[in-house]
């Protein structure tokens, strides 16, 4: 087994099947778009007799995290062929994707999870609810002229990119900064398509996705840009003018927006359609993770409410039991002396007079992100703390909900 970056000349062909064997591609996709989206990751491969059999990349960008941007590396793609499933390919190549991207300066590494677990040994915690809301466009209550959009085609693909860039963030969004993943991935899918709004040249807000059946729908937005509010109600409106033929709409619910406010007689059409094609309804879905690289720069970007508070955070890594003997990251854990207040921060040490934490990267990841309080992940996941010390730190952080917004 050989683990090396990946080679555009010598590995075109083996990366392509790979991901045909695991059904990501298929004979009738772009193959082209899908060589650019490789090269202009990081990627590594993973080698047997010559061929690569398991290919991993990630892409930079930022995370907002309150009113900052942090570092970020994504990891945006692991696919091992059936020759080298279960061996610990990828295991050992997501390992060292992360510590190179560590090493780049990446404070934050994410990515979608297929299953809760096996990324749990890489020091991964798992994120929050996305809620999944498919409703009758028919009963949105957005009663306000709107513009015609533009239909939007793959040609498209760098103004949509810019438009997500540039797009409302809140807490947890993730914005990869390459155009690549949004070109060469969503916008190259044929059976895909979307709506926008241009101011001159600029596309300023639109939704891209896909209809199960052309004639009624459910049209699936698989992913939506906007930046100011009236943007999003624009959106809707014309989703509401659709009502008359395309019968179902899903969408991940927007950040701070619950669309059931925005929706006549929710409750009643959950009744009428309860197990039909046209189902509407809500489901919560945890489908991403995320761990620190840099507990330092990390914690510094954190704010908490109330009183200053001082602990001892004693972390553990289990990615390190995953790295080479020469990786010169070691992972993000050890001893520190963390602050949390108007002014946070984390340094190397131990201070004998302070409260101890101990937790492992991805417990105390999730806990400053918000996605779980320090007395329930003291309960679900590998965090333990003095009594007093978890619910001070309930008390302190008390963040919005993290939301990535974007397809990892």
């Amino acid at each position: 087994m050989v683990l090396r970056p990946y080679n555009a000349e010598t590995d075109r062909e083996s990366t392509r099947r790979i991901w045909q064997e695991i059904g990501w591609l298929k004979d009738d996709d772009d193959f082209d778009s899908f060589d650019r989206g490789v090269a202009a990751n990081r990627s590594l491969v993973g080698e047997l007799d010559g061929q690569a059999e398991c290919l991993v990349q990630s892409a930079p960008g930022t995370l907002r995290y309150l009113d900052r941007d942090l570092p970020l590396c994504s990891v945006c793609a692991v696919t091992t062929s059936h020759l080298a499933r279960q061996g610990g390919m990828a295991t050992q190549l997501v390992a060292r994707l992360v510590a190179e991207d560590a090493l780049a300066g990446a404070a934050v590494q994410c990515l979608g999870m297929f299953d809760q677990g096996f990324y749990d040994r890489l020091g991964f915690g798992a994120g929050g609810f996305d809620i999944w809301a498919q409703f009758d466009p028919a009963t949105l209550t957005v009663g306000r002229a709107f513009r015609a959009p533009k239909r939007l085609t793959k040609e498209h693909g760098e103004q949509a990119h810019a438009a997500r860039v540039a797009r409302r963030r809140g807490h947890g969004a993730v914005t990869v900064t390459a155009a690549e993943p949004t070109t060469c991935g969503a916008f190259a899918q044929k059976d895909h398509a979307g709506y926008g709004w241009f101011d001159g040249n600029t596309l300023t807000h639109f939704f891209w996705g896909r209809f199960k059946e052309r004639y009624h729908g459910p049209l699936h937005i698989h992913m939506m840009a906007w930046s100011e509010p009236e943007q999003l109600l624009e959106m809707l409106a014309f989703l509401r003018s659709l009502g008359d033929q395309i019968h179902a709409v899903g969408m991940v619910e927007p950040a701070e927006i619950q669309i059931q406010d925005l929706l006549r007689t929710p409750a009643r059409a959950e009744r009428v359609r309860e197990k039909g094609e046209f189902e509407t309804g809500y489901d919560a879905n945890v489908w991403w993770q995320m761990r620190m690289n840099d507990v330092p720069t990390c914690v510094a970007a954190c704010r908490g409410v109330g009183e200053r508070l001082r602990f001892n955070a004693r972390l553990t890594d289990p990615v390190v039991d995953h790295l080479p003997p020469d990786m010169p990251w070691r992972g993000a854990g050890g001893d520190y002396v963390v602050t949390v207040g108007d002014e946070s921060g984390a340094e190397v040490g131990f201070d004998a007079s302070l409260p101890t934490l101990e937790a492992t990267i991805n417990a105390f990841t999730r806990l400053w992100l918000g996605v779980r309080p320090a007395s329930g992940l003291a309960v679900t996941d590998r965090l333990s703390g003095p009594r007093e010390l978890l619910e001070r730190l309930d008390g302190a952080l008390r963040l919005p909900t993290p939301r990535p917004n974007w397809d990892l």
